[in-house]
Protein backbone atom coordinates (compact mmCIF):
# COMPACT_ATOMS: atom_id res chain seq x y z
CA UNK A 1 0.00 0.00 0.00
CA UNK A 2 1.49 3.94 -0.97
CA UNK A 3 -1.08 6.47 0.89
CA UNK A 4 0.59 9.47 0.01
CA UNK A 5 -2.00 11.68 1.40
CA UNK A 6 -2.28 9.99 4.87
CA UNK A 7 -5.49 11.84 5.78
CA UNK A 8 -8.96 10.60 7.37
CA UNK A 9 -10.08 9.68 4.36
CA UNK A 10 -7.38 7.59 3.31
CA UNK A 11 -6.94 5.84 6.58
CA UNK A 12 -10.74 4.67 6.41
CA UNK A 13 -10.16 3.53 2.97
CA UNK A 14 -6.97 1.38 3.55
CA UNK A 15 -8.98 0.14 6.63
CA UNK A 16 -11.56 -0.87 4.52
CA UNK A 17 -9.29 -3.19 2.66
CA UNK A 18 -7.34 -4.33 6.12
CA UNK A 19 -10.69 -5.44 7.36
CA UNK A 20 -11.68 -7.57 4.55
CA UNK A 21 -11.05 -10.90 4.58
CA UNK A 22 -9.51 -11.25 1.23
CA UNK A 23 -6.39 -9.23 1.58
CA UNK A 24 -3.83 -8.82 4.02
CA UNK A 25 -1.55 -5.93 4.28
CA UNK A 26 1.78 -6.89 4.47
CA UNK A 27 3.64 -3.48 4.43
CA UNK A 28 3.80 0.38 4.07
CA UNK A 29 5.58 1.69 0.61
CA UNK A 30 6.97 5.13 0.04
CA UNK A 31 7.46 5.43 -3.05
CA UNK A 32 6.61 4.20 -6.69
CA UNK A 33 10.74 2.56 -7.01
CA UNK A 34 9.65 0.67 -3.96
CA UNK A 35 6.08 -0.84 -5.24
CA UNK A 36 7.70 -1.49 -9.17
CA UNK A 37 10.47 -3.75 -7.02
CA UNK A 38 7.46 -5.67 -4.90
CA UNK A 39 5.88 -6.19 -7.59
CA UNK A 40 8.28 -7.36 -9.68
CA UNK A 41 9.72 -10.10 -6.64
CA UNK A 42 6.24 -11.28 -6.58
CA UNK A 43 6.15 -10.21 -2.63
CA UNK A 44 2.64 -8.80 -3.05
CA UNK A 45 -0.21 -9.02 -5.54
CA UNK A 46 -1.88 -6.59 -5.43
CA UNK A 47 -1.11 -2.44 -4.35
CA UNK A 48 -3.71 0.20 -3.49
CA UNK A 49 -2.09 3.75 -4.35
CA UNK A 50 -3.72 6.35 -2.32
CA UNK A 51 -2.92 10.16 -4.41
CA UNK A 52 -1.78 13.35 -2.62
CA UNK A 53 -4.69 15.49 -1.94
CA UNK A 54 -7.39 12.81 -2.17
CA UNK A 55 -9.31 14.18 1.28
CA UNK A 56 -9.37 17.78 -0.04
CA UNK A 57 -10.68 16.79 -3.57
CA UNK A 58 -13.27 14.76 -1.75
CA UNK A 59 -14.48 17.94 0.36
CA UNK A 60 -14.79 19.84 -2.62
CA UNK A 61 -17.42 17.35 -3.88
CA UNK A 62 -14.76 15.97 -6.76
CA UNK A 63 -14.50 12.59 -7.78
CA UNK A 64 -10.61 11.57 -7.04
CA UNK A 65 -9.09 8.29 -8.81
CA UNK A 66 -7.49 5.69 -6.42
CA UNK A 67 -5.25 3.17 -8.25
CA UNK A 68 -4.70 -0.44 -7.79
CA UNK A 69 -1.67 -2.06 -9.59
CA UNK A 70 -2.67 -5.86 -9.91
CA UNK A 71 0.18 -8.56 -10.61
CA UNK A 72 -0.97 -10.10 -13.89
CA UNK A 73 1.24 -13.00 -13.91
CA UNK A 74 -1.58 -15.33 -12.57
CA UNK A 75 -5.00 -14.21 -14.71
CA UNK A 76 -6.92 -15.89 -12.58
CA UNK A 77 -6.01 -15.10 -9.44
CA UNK A 78 -5.67 -10.90 -10.45
CA UNK A 79 -9.26 -11.13 -12.16
CA UNK A 80 -10.54 -11.66 -8.40
CA UNK A 81 -8.03 -9.19 -6.71
CA UNK A 82 -8.93 -6.44 -9.25
CA UNK A 83 -13.01 -7.58 -8.43
CA UNK A 84 -12.53 -7.47 -4.90
CA UNK A 85 -10.94 -4.30 -4.84
CA UNK A 86 -13.87 -2.73 -7.40
CA UNK A 87 -16.44 -3.83 -4.66
CA UNK A 88 -14.25 -2.10 -1.65
CA UNK A 89 -13.70 1.04 -3.34
CA UNK A 90 -16.96 1.03 -5.53
CA UNK A 91 -18.60 1.48 -1.59
CA UNK A 92 -16.51 3.49 0.28
CA UNK A 93 -17.87 6.97 0.66
CA UNK A 94 -16.55 10.04 3.11
CA UNK A 95 -18.89 9.93 5.98
CA UNK A 96 -19.74 13.77 5.76
CA UNK A 97 -20.60 14.49 2.02
CA UNK A 98 -20.92 11.27 1.08
CA UNK A 99 -18.38 11.68 -1.57
CA UNK A 100 -16.83 8.99 -3.56
CA UNK A 101 -13.70 7.95 -5.01
CA UNK A 102 -13.22 5.95 -8.49
CA UNK A 103 -11.11 3.55 -9.46
CA UNK A 104 -8.15 3.26 -11.90
CA UNK A 105 -7.10 -0.53 -12.39
CA UNK A 106 -3.63 -1.19 -13.64
CA UNK A 107 -2.42 -4.79 -14.84
CA UNK A 108 1.41 -5.44 -14.60
CA UNK A 109 3.49 -8.22 -16.70
CA UNK A 110 0.15 -9.72 -18.44
CA UNK A 111 -1.88 -7.10 -19.41
CA UNK A 112 -3.84 -8.83 -21.30
CA UNK A 113 -4.39 -11.73 -18.94
CA UNK A 114 -4.14 -14.24 -21.10
CA UNK A 115 -3.53 -17.43 -19.98
CA UNK A 116 -1.44 -18.68 -21.92
CA UNK A 117 1.44 -15.97 -20.86
CA UNK A 118 1.26 -17.74 -17.80
CA UNK A 119 1.24 -21.22 -18.12
CA UNK A 120 3.62 -21.28 -21.69
CA UNK A 121 6.25 -20.12 -19.67
CA UNK A 122 5.59 -22.64 -17.18
CA UNK A 123 5.44 -25.42 -19.46
CA UNK A 124 9.35 -24.81 -19.85
CA UNK A 125 9.84 -26.37 -16.47
CA UNK A 126 7.18 -29.16 -16.69
CA UNK A 127 8.61 -30.58 -20.05
CA UNK A 128 12.42 -30.27 -19.29
CA UNK A 129 11.63 -32.50 -16.11
CA UNK A 130 8.98 -34.84 -17.98
CA UNK A 131 11.51 -36.13 -20.80
CA UNK A 132 14.97 -35.82 -20.07
CA UNK A 133 14.68 -37.66 -16.68
CA UNK A 134 12.83 -40.75 -18.15
CA UNK A 135 15.16 -41.42 -21.36
CA UNK A 136 18.55 -40.95 -18.87
CA UNK A 137 17.14 -43.51 -16.48
CA UNK A 138 15.48 -46.05 -19.39
CA UNK A 139 19.40 -45.50 -21.17
CA UNK A 140 21.43 -47.04 -18.29
CA UNK A 141 19.14 -49.40 -17.09
CA UNK A 142 18.72 -50.60 -20.14
CA UNK A 143 22.42 -51.18 -20.33
CA UNK A 144 22.28 -53.03 -16.86
CA UNK A 145 19.78 -55.06 -18.52
CA UNK A 146 21.56 -56.01 -21.50
CA UNK A 147 24.74 -56.42 -19.00
CA UNK A 148 27.12 -54.16 -21.10
CA UNK A 149 27.27 -51.98 -18.32
CA UNK A 150 29.59 -54.43 -16.77
CA UNK A 151 32.57 -53.17 -18.84
CA UNK A 152 32.16 -50.01 -17.55
CA UNK A 153 31.88 -51.77 -13.74
CA UNK A 154 35.09 -53.67 -15.01
CA UNK A 155 37.15 -50.50 -16.15
CA UNK A 156 39.19 -47.78 -14.18
CA UNK A 157 36.55 -45.23 -14.26
CA UNK A 158 35.27 -44.26 -10.98
CA UNK A 159 31.25 -43.48 -10.57
CA UNK A 160 31.64 -40.07 -10.37
CA UNK A 161 33.58 -40.09 -13.78
CA UNK A 162 30.90 -42.80 -15.36
CA UNK A 163 28.10 -39.87 -13.86
CA UNK A 164 29.56 -37.28 -15.76
CA UNK A 165 29.85 -39.26 -19.00
CA UNK A 166 26.57 -39.91 -18.65
CA UNK A 167 25.03 -36.69 -17.19
CA UNK A 168 27.41 -34.17 -20.24
CA UNK A 169 25.47 -35.90 -23.15
CA UNK A 170 21.95 -36.47 -21.97
CA UNK A 171 22.28 -32.61 -20.94
CA UNK A 172 23.07 -31.53 -24.04
CA UNK A 173 20.09 -32.91 -25.79
CA UNK A 174 18.12 -31.98 -23.15
CA UNK A 175 19.48 -28.00 -23.42
CA UNK A 176 18.54 -28.24 -27.21
CA UNK A 177 15.10 -29.81 -26.07
CA UNK A 178 14.99 -26.16 -24.01
CA UNK A 179 15.63 -24.01 -26.70
CA UNK A 180 13.06 -25.84 -28.94
CA UNK A 181 10.56 -25.15 -26.04
CA UNK A 182 11.22 -21.53 -25.62
CA UNK A 183 11.16 -21.31 -29.64
CA UNK A 184 7.92 -22.48 -29.68
CA UNK A 185 6.38 -20.50 -26.68
CA UNK A 186 7.76 -17.24 -28.53
CA UNK A 187 7.01 -17.94 -31.63
CA UNK A 188 3.78 -19.87 -31.93
CA UNK A 189 1.95 -18.34 -28.71
CA UNK A 190 3.00 -15.34 -28.60
CA UNK A 191 4.38 -14.89 -25.47
CA UNK A 192 6.33 -11.78 -24.45
CA UNK A 193 9.40 -12.09 -23.42
CA UNK A 194 10.46 -9.22 -21.29
CA UNK A 195 13.41 -10.17 -19.82
CA UNK A 196 17.05 -11.46 -20.61
CA UNK A 197 17.36 -14.43 -22.93
CA UNK A 198 20.97 -15.59 -22.12
CA UNK A 199 20.46 -15.58 -18.08
CA UNK A 200 17.20 -17.63 -19.20
CA UNK A 201 19.74 -20.25 -20.84
CA UNK A 202 22.03 -19.83 -18.37
CA UNK A 203 19.93 -20.59 -15.49
CA UNK A 204 17.91 -23.79 -17.91
CA UNK A 205 21.56 -25.30 -18.32
CA UNK A 206 21.25 -25.56 -14.79
CA UNK A 207 18.16 -27.05 -14.39
CA UNK A 208 18.26 -29.66 -17.96
CA UNK A 209 21.73 -31.02 -15.52
CA UNK A 210 19.30 -31.02 -12.69
CA UNK A 211 16.29 -33.16 -14.63
CA UNK A 212 19.42 -35.12 -15.67
CA UNK A 213 20.83 -36.05 -12.60
CA UNK A 214 17.63 -36.73 -11.52
CA UNK A 215 17.12 -39.46 -14.07
CA UNK A 216 20.17 -40.76 -12.64
CA UNK A 217 19.26 -41.06 -9.45
CA UNK A 218 16.76 -43.06 -10.43
CA UNK A 219 18.81 -45.25 -12.38
CA UNK A 220 21.00 -46.20 -9.38
CA UNK A 221 18.05 -47.32 -7.48
CA UNK A 222 16.59 -49.24 -10.10
CA UNK A 223 16.42 -52.47 -12.48
CA UNK A 224 14.24 -52.68 -14.86
CA UNK A 225 12.68 -50.55 -17.66
CA UNK A 226 9.43 -50.30 -16.14
CA UNK A 227 10.22 -50.27 -12.76
CA UNK A 228 12.90 -46.84 -13.61
CA UNK A 229 9.90 -45.46 -15.61
CA UNK A 230 7.09 -45.43 -13.23
CA UNK A 231 9.28 -44.02 -10.78
CA UNK A 232 10.86 -41.53 -12.55
CA UNK A 233 7.21 -40.17 -13.73
CA UNK A 234 6.30 -40.21 -9.76
CA UNK A 235 9.21 -38.26 -8.55
CA UNK A 236 9.42 -35.62 -11.53
CA UNK A 237 5.95 -35.20 -13.89
CA UNK A 238 3.29 -35.19 -11.45
CA UNK A 239 4.67 -33.26 -8.67
CA UNK A 240 5.78 -30.76 -11.57
CA UNK A 241 2.19 -30.33 -12.62
CA UNK A 242 1.03 -30.13 -9.05
CA UNK A 243 3.84 -28.37 -6.95
CA UNK A 244 5.71 -26.18 -9.03
CA UNK A 245 3.34 -23.32 -9.36
CA UNK A 246 2.56 -24.26 -13.23
CA UNK A 247 -1.71 -24.52 -12.29
CA UNK A 248 -1.92 -23.76 -9.28
CA UNK A 249 -0.45 -20.31 -7.02
CA UNK A 250 1.56 -21.73 -4.31
CA UNK A 251 0.46 -19.06 -1.96
CA UNK A 252 -2.79 -20.24 -2.04
CA UNK A 253 -2.12 -23.73 -0.96
CA UNK A 254 -1.70 -25.02 2.60
CA UNK A 255 0.99 -24.14 4.45
CA UNK A 256 2.24 -27.78 4.64
CA UNK A 257 1.88 -28.29 0.73
CA UNK A 258 3.88 -24.52 0.49
CA UNK A 259 6.91 -25.84 2.59
CA UNK A 260 6.04 -29.54 0.46
CA UNK A 261 6.35 -27.68 -2.89
CA UNK A 262 10.48 -26.30 -1.79
CA UNK A 263 11.38 -30.40 -2.24
CA UNK A 264 10.97 -30.01 -6.51
CA UNK A 265 12.87 -28.25 -8.81
CA UNK A 266 10.44 -27.69 -10.62
CA UNK A 267 9.15 -24.78 -8.69
CA UNK A 268 12.23 -22.59 -9.10
CA UNK A 269 12.36 -22.62 -13.12
CA UNK A 270 8.71 -22.07 -12.92
CA UNK A 271 9.74 -19.01 -10.55
CA UNK A 272 12.41 -17.94 -12.73
CA UNK A 273 10.76 -18.85 -16.21
CA UNK A 274 7.72 -16.63 -15.40
CA UNK A 275 9.92 -13.68 -14.31
CA UNK A 276 12.42 -13.33 -17.14
CA UNK A 277 9.43 -14.06 -19.73
CA UNK A 278 6.98 -11.90 -18.45
CA UNK A 279 8.45 -9.04 -15.62
CA UNK A 280 11.61 -9.20 -17.22
CA UNK A 281 13.59 -9.77 -13.70
CA UNK A 282 17.38 -10.68 -13.52
CA UNK A 283 20.06 -12.30 -11.31
CA UNK A 284 19.98 -9.82 -9.09
CA UNK A 285 16.10 -10.73 -8.14
CA UNK A 286 16.35 -14.31 -8.83
CA UNK A 287 19.26 -15.33 -7.41
CA UNK A 288 17.75 -17.29 -4.59
CA UNK A 289 16.08 -20.07 -7.11
CA UNK A 290 19.07 -20.25 -9.47
CA UNK A 291 21.33 -20.71 -6.09
CA UNK A 292 18.87 -23.48 -4.88
CA UNK A 293 18.81 -24.86 -8.34
CA UNK A 294 22.55 -25.17 -8.23
CA UNK A 295 22.82 -26.81 -5.03
CA UNK A 296 19.91 -29.18 -5.97
CA UNK A 297 22.08 -30.14 -8.98
CA UNK A 298 25.36 -30.72 -7.35
CA UNK A 299 23.45 -32.77 -4.22
CA UNK A 300 21.78 -35.38 -6.60
CA UNK A 301 25.37 -35.41 -8.53
CA UNK A 302 26.90 -36.65 -5.64
CA UNK A 303 24.40 -38.92 -4.69
CA UNK A 304 23.98 -40.58 -8.02
CA UNK A 305 27.70 -40.98 -7.51
CA UNK A 306 27.68 -42.65 -4.11
CA UNK A 307 24.53 -44.60 -4.96
CA UNK A 308 26.57 -46.39 -8.32
CA UNK A 309 28.43 -49.20 -6.88
CA UNK A 310 31.35 -49.81 -8.77
CA UNK A 311 31.95 -53.74 -9.35
CA UNK A 312 33.85 -56.07 -10.89
CA UNK A 313 32.65 -58.17 -13.82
Amino acid sequence: MLDADDSPASRALVERFVQNEYFRQTRRMISVDEVEAALQRSEVDLVLVIPARLDARLRRGERPAVQVLVDGTYSSTALLAAGYAQAIIGGFQRPVDQAVVRLETRVWYNPSLKSANYIVPGLYAVILMAFPPLLTALGIVREKENGTIQGIFASPLTSAEFIIGKLVPYGMIAFVQMLMVIAVGWLWFGVPFQGSLAFLLAAGLIYVFCTVGIGLLVSTVTRSQLVAMLLALIVTLMPSFLFSGLLFPIFTMPYLLQLYTAVFPGRYFVDISRGVALKGTGLETLWLEVAVLAAYTVAVFFLAAWRLKKKVA
